[in-house]
């Protein structure tokens, strides 16, 4: 399921499709099905114009960023907090070592503003590694390091290093906190992704405050035309796409608690 997974995203993120739709007409083209190649060929820059033109992206990851919304205050007290992975660059700190961090590295740096305010808190890291090849380094090891490099002593830290996905992040962190006696932990991740990580930890049991993080949109949008930043659009579509694709495949399987998880 991990890979397969995998794979779906791979090939059904927009500029794959956009890539995959200009090779069916190219083949089109070579058997002279005039009309397959047309409407390929269509196809293909539709989705290309509203990847980069277009800002559906940020409309749709705005979306989700406010199904959750940030607390307006810090809480009065804070035992735990759940940071999940996703905020470190595997790749290059496999070879490189350190601790960099990725477009997400707001999961990491508020959970170490939290930790340095409450020095009660545990952290409960939630990330191995997530590729295909499972050769990199996981996050929950990346994020050792730059917490202890930072001042947080590991015997504050719970970690889980095996999970890669958010299912395995909610199913592994639910027994880590019932063998550490913890509960009611904040749960840090980016705003996109808050609703799909409540649903599984809800439909694990668990009794979680969402704390969202790493907004990629401003708030504001609107749908409309940008030909300004064609490559942040893509991503922005990419990020909130592969969000729905997750929420309704795991509305599917039984996963999350609700097609679409709110307050």
């Amino acid at each position: 399921m991990f890979v397969f997974s995998k794979l779906v995203w791979i090939f059904g993120q927009p500029l794959s499709l956009a890539f995959l739709f200009v090779l069916l007409a190219f083949i089109a083209a070579l058997l002279r099905w005039r009309a397959t190649v047309i409407t390929s060929a269509l196809l293909s820059a539709l989705i290309l114009f509203v990847s980069l033109y277009t800002t559906a992206g940020a409309y749709v990851v705005q979306t989700l960023e406010e199904r959750f919304p940030h607390p307006a205050a810090d809480p009065a007290d804070l035992k735990c907090m759940i940071v999940l992975g996703g905020a470190t660059q595997n790749e290059v700190t496999t070879v490189r070592g350190g601790y960099e961090l990725d477009s997400a590295g707001d999961r990491l740096i508020e959970a170490l503003r939290l930790a340095q305010k409450y020095p009660q808190a545990r952290v409960v890291i939630s990330g191995g590694d997530g590729s295909i090849g499972g050769t990199y380094e996981g996050d929950a090891v990346i994020s050792e390091r730059f917490f202890t490099a930072l001042g947080i002593p590991t015997s504050r830290m719970v970690e889980d290093k095996t999970s890669r996905t958010t299912f395995e992040n909610a199913v592994n962190t639910k027994e880590l906190l019932a063998q550490n006696g913890l509960s009611e932990c904040l749960l840090i991740t980016s705003g996109f992704h808050m609703p799909r990580s409540m649903g599984i930890f809800r439909k694990q049991g668990m009794n979680v405050v969402p704390w969202p993080v790493d907004y990629r949109s401003t708030g504001k949008e609107s749908l409309g035309f940008d030909f300004t930043q064609p490559s942040r659009n893509a991503q922005l579509l990419a990020t909130g796409l592969r969000e729905w694709v997750g929420l309704v495949g795991y509305y599917a399987a039984g996963r999350t608690s609700a097609l679409y998880p709110g307050p």
